[in-house]
């Protein structure tokens, strides 16, 4: 991204846009995200899953007014997904179509001409990483790199390094203006390190209590200042339980919408209860849980 808004004019001016997204950003992701833009580097998020990974790339596309461009990694992705595909339809009634035009004028058809008339940039399919080098400005989220088999990650790495890709029927497609690329990872597995260098990394940690709380509030306007403190608190104790999932900050926001929903002004036993499938997602988790929340609340 070269024309930036002078929300990129600083960390705390890049914090203070992303918080009127509502996405609360410390000093050390400010500085991370900062740094990417004015480097024109990757940035490498890691952390446990609920922490505000990808939410950054959707907030920072909204501060520049890019597109977000998301390409969801999986097990056997390979660069075809990620990269473009040729519309075989579309080819085959051009095809379809020549032929007719070629009987019905008596002409034979020229098989190279026909050949190169196939592979025109017209049907040419573009996958999430094809756009974002193709679109100006963008944002291109790569969410869950750490699901990926290493043979995508090599790919990877001409990407993020050149800004640019070969197709060999069109040939080179260079980006006029580089993509901001954000990798999240789980770290489900660890991600080799010639992807790492190429980026810059930032660990995402659940918040603290207060900022939980900020969050709430800057993403439910009108919560109560006691339901906020009261789920923000339960939610922290939650994680340090020994649980097969912890909540992260998307199932606290879930949580107290639910309470919101069904009429609740502070958080009870009750209450708790009949709404913990919006932040406990296992039945061993929830079982366990709902034996223990008197002394969860109390606490």
């Amino acid at each position: 991204m070269t024309d930036r808004p002078n929300a990129a004019g600083s960390p705390a001016a890049l914090a203070a846009a992303l918080r009127s997204t509502g996405y609360l950003a410390d000093d050390g992701i400010a500085t991370a995200a900062f740094l990417a833009l004015q480097m024109n580097r990757p940035l490498f998020c890691e952390g446990e899953p609920g922490t505000g990974k990808t939410a950054l790339a959707h907030a920072l596309s909204e501060v520049f007014g890019a597109e977000l461009i998301r390409l969801q990694c999986h097990e056997g992705i390979d660069a075809a997904q990620a990269l473009y595909d040729w519309d075989f339809p579309r080819q085959l009634l051009h095809l379809r179509a020549l032929e007719a035009a070629a009987e019905a004028s008596g002409e034979r058809l020229d098989a190279d001409a026909v050949e190169a008339s196939l592979y025109d940039r017209r049907f040419l399919l573009a996958r999430p990483i094809l756009r974002a080098l193709q679109s100006t400005p963008s944002v291109l989220l790569i969410d869950e790199i750490d699901r990926a088999d290493d043979e995508f990650e090599a790919f990877l790495l001409e990407v993020l390094t050149e800004h640019a890709v070969t197709i060999p029927e069109v040939g080179e497609i260079r980006a006029t203006t580089p993509p901001l690329v954000v990798l999240t990872s789980n770290r489900t597995r660890e991600v080799h390190d010639a992807l790492k260098r190429r980026c810059l990394y930032i660990w995402l940690d659940h918040p603290d209590l207060q900022r939980e709380i900020e969050i709430l509030h800057s993403r439910l306007p009108g919560l109560p200042e006691r339901l906020a403190a009261q789920v923000a608190g339960a939610v922290q104790q939650l994680r340090r339980a020994d649980l097969l999932k912890p909540p992260g900050v998307a199932e606290t926001l879930d949580w107290a919408r639910a309470l919101q929903l069904v009429g609740a002004r502070h958080l009870d036993v009750d209450s708790a209860a009949a709404t913990l499938g919006a932040v406990l997602k296992y039945r061993e988790d929830a079982d366990r849980v709902r034996t223990q929340l008197d002394a969860l609340l109390a606490s």
